[in-house]
């Protein structure tokens, strides 16, 4: 049944083919964009932006949401290739790294909106996102997170900041982020390509190869194909050094690692969207879409070792490659439109990663980890570990939904949505030469092993409708009613001759799973519920209006990966918002912006914990407030300024005590002298009431001003963008966070400059301009209590000067 929607859309378009060959295409005249050096370029007229973020195409300044949109021509301008390079450009966006090694590179950010992140140091398979991501009208949010879809023929990017829970439901309690795709176009044929190289200060070469080619198949039906190919250089150097490990006194070192540059990756990727008009009133938009990265190495640096250098010793590199094939049906009932959305996505990740610091800091006097690892023959050995893990991923979603004309007085939205997601685990924490005895049964060299399998699903039915109470004053509600479930099932843990309690000791099936020698979690939760969404929205002229929004978002509840701790509970977001959207002087200048205040309830928090498993509990209350605007300039017919910024003020507003009460509700009240359940005395709580929520700056903004000129013929430009932002603290707890300490402020310049004429372009590009080591996050590589005393550093890649040549057909 998954397969059904895209076998029925290849059938029709393997007809319309064939229709194509009887009937050839003749260009619609009107319908053919005016080619850029023949528009008119005198105007000081601001472009009007068009955007989805409802689930209807609006004019993004009528749109009563904070809404900040980077179109086609915006990602062209500052070389947009990445998830990193658009993000720096979203003042409501911020992220943070899955974990240590090659997790930290990317493909792997942890993805946050408005100051709604509580840190932590989980680093698998735990909460779902608090941000969702979408590709068209599909999500593309994976339990781990989002996809890092390479940025090429891409119309625009949206980020609605706020709950958005209502028409986007569970991985949206934050915000969305939408990647809008360029459509096959049957009115002309058209084609481009992009080649660009570039060098990292002290780093090695890179390069990227793109190109598209639109074909009108007939009169009714379009293909776009889209192709790209990067190689991202390396700038991190693996040094030579060596590791002394108390316990045995063994030395070990990284000979034959040691390599310069070596956090490098690779990227090939593809897109195939067909459209076809069945006729004046129904389309269908199948689309495919793969992307394979290999990535080597760790974008996190030690300084203790140096500048952008670490020193490892056992492999560090990902596999992950990725398929979505996607099925939009749009259509009239009437005269509602009808919307049908499908998309299976599967993904794949295999990677190795170095984790012989949890060896090391675990060995140290007090704690002595490395006596307990022998060989056959009972002597010690090298007690570092490497992982060995396939991560597999699938997510299958379908979308119905229809929409009243929107010239309406009373206008409606209303839909159902059902989704279902997986996560095959499989681990291998290995120790070389590792006494068979130690080992998990059937598994050589394998201290510890995790097979387990977990499933998410949601349904829906969602619903909202605006009613024009005057001409210029109009007000929205909107409910999503949802369905939840999470199931966890598997084996993890040590072999029977390490642990009398714990892994295989632990079972209570003797049935195989996934090769793993036993059974010893099968648990599940479920949950129910709904959302709202109330708004109140004044036109008070045609350029300028005001709005008041109540929204609510979630994130479903699930179970702990360690199968002896209590379930985890859904947490909530509730948004107070007062916005505005302006245009000024005859459209020359626009402003938006908004203020809020979001309680966060029982939020989750993630950290590891013993034997380094992440475990998830309620932490309690947090309220974060802020303001978020952004500006548009034409200054002149020559200059075209632009800013965005946000002021965050997140913080809790409970203790958070580190352990839940009987019924499960999260502790708040600790002071010291306080006995946690383990019986220990505690000197207060680990996060106090006030504390910042980690991750979010309280600051962050851009400005960029692009001057173009007529030259030779063409048309000229110099372009400088400015990005900042403040200081943030690593993690909620306070022990932890004083480890690894708080990432300071930075500030970013970027600069360009070019030249087009006809149809081609020059671009020169200089990223990172005075080559500023930023801290983008910090991380440990096991539980920051022990392993924070050698802390990994994210940073900006180091200054980078590019050339782009672009033509287009």
């Amino acid at each position: 049944m998954n397969r059904l929607p895209l076998t029925a859309a290849i059938y029709l378009a393997c007809c319309t083919m064939a229709w194509a060959q009887t009937a050839p295409a003749e260009p619609d005249a009107a319908a053919t964009p005016t080619p850029p050096d023949q528009a008119v370029k005198d105007t000081r007229t601001l472009d009007t932006i068009t955007v989805t973020s409802q689930k209807r195409v609006e004019n993004l300044q009528k749109v009563p949401i904070s809404v900040q949109v980077l179109g086609e021509e915006k990602l062209k301008q500052q070389d947009v290739l990445s998830f990193a390079d658009y993000a720096k450009l979203l003042p409501s966006l911020s992220y943070g790294t899955v974990g240590g090694g090659v997790f930290s590179g990317p493909g792997f950010a942890q993805v946050y909106m408005r100051g709604v992140a509580s840190g932590g140091d989980g680093n698998h398979s735990g909460s779902q996102p608090s941000v969702g991501m979408y590709l068209d009208e599909q999500p593309i949010t994976t339990i781990e997170g989002s996809l890092d879809v390479h940025i090429y023929d891409v119309q625009r990017i949206e980020a609605l900041a706020g709950p958005q829970g209502t028409l986007y439901g569970a991985s949206s309690q934050a915000g969305t982020v939408r990647i809008i795709t360029n459509k096959p176009d049957k009115s002309a044929f058209s084609s481009g390509y992009a080649v660009e190289a570039n060098t990292i200060e002290g780093g090695g070469t890179g390069h990227v190869l793109e190109g598209f080619v639109n074909a009108p198949l007939s009169p009714s039906a379009a293909i776009r194909l889209v192709g790209w190919q990067k190689h991202d250089a390396g700038y991190v150097d693996n040094v030579f050094g060596t590791r002394t490990f108390p316990t045995s006194g063994i030395t070990i070192d990284n000979a034959g690692r040691a390599k310069d540059n070596y956090n490098w990756a690779n990227t090939v990727g593809a897109r195939a969207a067909l459209k076809i008009d069945l006729n004046d009133n129904w389309s269908v938009t199948p689309q495919v879409m793969g992307q394979r990265q290999d990535a080597n190495g760790s974008s996190g640096y030690d300084p203790s070792v140096g500048d952008l250098a670490v020193t490892h010793f056992y492999p560090e590199h990902s596999n992950d490659h990725w398929t979505q094939a996607a099925l939009t049906v749009e259509g009239k009932v009437g005269n509602f439109d009808l919307v049908y959305a499908y998309s299976h996505l599967g993904r794949q990740v295999d990677s190795q990663a170095d984790y012989s610091d949890y060896g090391y800091w675990y060995d140290q006097p007090g704690l002595g980890y490395g006596a307990y690892f022998v060989d056959d023959s009972g002597a010690f050995i090298n007690p570092s570990q490497h992982i060995n893990a396939k991560d597999g991923y699938t997510m299958t979603s379908h979308e119905l939904r229809l929409t009243s004309p929107q010239d309406n007085r009373l206008r409606m939205v209303a839909g159902l949505f059902w989704q279902r997601q997986g996560h095959d685990i499989y681990q291998r924490y290995l120790v070389d030469n590792l006494a068979s005895s130690l080992e998990v049964t059937g598994f050589p060299d394998t201290i510890w092993l995790t097979a387990q399998q977990r499933q998410d699903r949601d349904e829906a039915a969602f619903g909202e409708v605006s009613f024009d109470l005057t001409p210029r004053l109009t007000a929205t509600g909107g409910m999503r009613f949802f369905k939840s479930e999470n199931s966890l099932e598997g084996f993890f843990g040590f072999g029977p001759g390490y642990s009398s309690s714990t892994g295989e000791a632990a079972c209570f099936s003797t049935e195989q799973f996934h090769g793993a020698p036993c059974v010893n979690l099968d648990k599940s939760t479920h949950e129910t519920g709904s959302l709202g969404r109330a708004n109140l929205t004044w036109r008070i002229d045609d350029n300028r209006m005001v709005y008041g929004t109540w929204s609510q978002g979630y994130r479903p509840g699930g179970i702990n990966r360690r199968g002896t701790l209590p379930p985890y509970k859904a947490d909530f977001l509730t948004n107070y918002e007062l916005g505005w959207k302006t245009s000024w002087a005859d459209n020359q200048f626009s402003w938006n912006g908004a203020v809020f205040q979001e309680d966060w309830k029982d939020f989750q928090f993630s950290f590891l914990g013993q034997n380094g498993l992440t475990e998830i509990h309620n932490a309690g209350q947090a309220r974060i407030r802020g303001l978020e605007t952004d500006i548009r300039w034409r200054a002149t017919t020559n200059l075209a300024i632009t800013s965005a910024a946000a002021f965050y003020d997140s913080k809790l507003t409970e203790n958070y005590c580190g352990w839940l009460r009987p019924n499960g509700d999260p502790e708040t009240v600790c002071p010291a002298g306080t006995l946690d359940p383990n019986g220990d005395v505690v000197s207060g709580p680990e996060a106090p009431a006030g504390a910042r929520l980690p991750v979010t700056a309280r600051f962050k903004g851009n400005v960029t001003a692009r001057y173009s000129f007529d030259l030779f013929g063409g048309e000229a430009y110099g372009q400088a963008a400015v990005i900042h932002q403040g200081d943030r603290r690593t993690d909620l707890r306070t022990a932890e966070n004083n480890l690894l300490g708080n990432l300071p402020a930075y500030t970013l310049a970027d600069l360009s400059a070019g030249f087009k004429k006809g149809n081609w372009a020059l671009d020169f590009f200089l990223k990172n301009a005075f080559d500023k080591r930023t801290e983008l996050a910090r991380f440990a590589e096991c539980a920051t209590a022990v392993c924070g005393n050698e802390p990994y550093i994210v940073t900006t890649q180091p200054r980078t000067f590019g050339i782009r040549f672009s033509q287009d057909f």
